[in-house]
């Protein structure tokens, strides 16, 4: 798992439960889940939330995000917040990814909503906005796909190299690309994205939300499917 400098570690490896404090989220180690679920810090104290629900409102189910693939009503949104210069976030886009998509995905079981969290500098901000701004034209998930190939990382993530991906991609106009890359929105983009993963405790990547519920690292296949099938499970009526 890849991490940032900035903020003490809260994330641990795993499926953890988040605990509310003061509006912002720590990823900490998985606790018995009986723990927090309808108890009250004191006699007469207001209900704790639900640190389950509250990860998974930020779920944004908007049919037009260009930076999502499935069904905006899916039963189960996976939130992804990755860097494209990440090592393990591109394993999980080589390895797992796909499969997910195959399994789960095209049958309208999961969304995958994917967020900016670029923590590796100024390449690695280029690079989000650049996969916005493909997005914009539809090509997000083809950008993605080439901007995380075995070894799109070692080429870096220039100016140059940026459009290379673009057209790569397929994306079709890539005047309109780069006066979006370089634009406020892009900017604005990445920010929102950013700013919810710091304000929810994410500290490494790439870092998961399955249904609410944090998984941490580009773990195998199985922590997610384990994962899908417990949201998927909890959405029930």
């Amino acid at each position: 798992m890849s991490r940032p400098s900035r903020k003490p570690l809260l994330i641990s490896a795993g499926v953890a439960l988040a605990a509310v404090t003061l509006g912002l989220v720590s990823w900490q180690a998985t606790a018995p889940e009986e723990r927090h679920r309808g108890t009250t810090a004191s006699s007469g104290s207001a209900p704790r939330t639900d640190p389950v629900a509250e990860l998974a409102a930020l779920a944004r189910r908007d049919p037009g995000d260009k930076l999502a693939l499935g069904r905006a009503d899916a039963p189960v949104v996976l939130i992804e917040y990755a860097d494209f210069q990440c090592g393990y976030c591109g394993t999980f886009a080589r390895d797992t990814e796909p499969e997910l998509v195959k399994r789960y995905v095209e049958d309208g079981t999961l969304r995958i909503e994917w967020r900016n969290f670029p923590i590796f500098g100024a390449e690695s901000e280029a690079a989000a906005r650049a996969a916005w701004a493909a997005g914009q034209q539809d090509r997000f998930t083809a950008f993605h796909t080439a901007a995380y190939a075995a070894d799109a990382k070692a080429k870096g993530f220039g100016e140059e190299r940026l459009t290379e991906l673009a057209r790569e991609a397929g994306v079709p106009d890539l005047e309109r690309f780069r006066r979006d890359m370089a634009g406020e929105q892009a900017a604005a983009a990445l920010r929102k994205d950013r700013e919810e993963g710091y304000r929810i405790g994410v500290q490494s990547t790439p870092s998961f939300l399955v249904g609410g519920r944090p998984l941490a690292g580009a773990q195998p296949l199985e922590a997610f499917t384990a994962a899908i099938a417990r949201a998927e499970a909890a959405a029930r009526p």
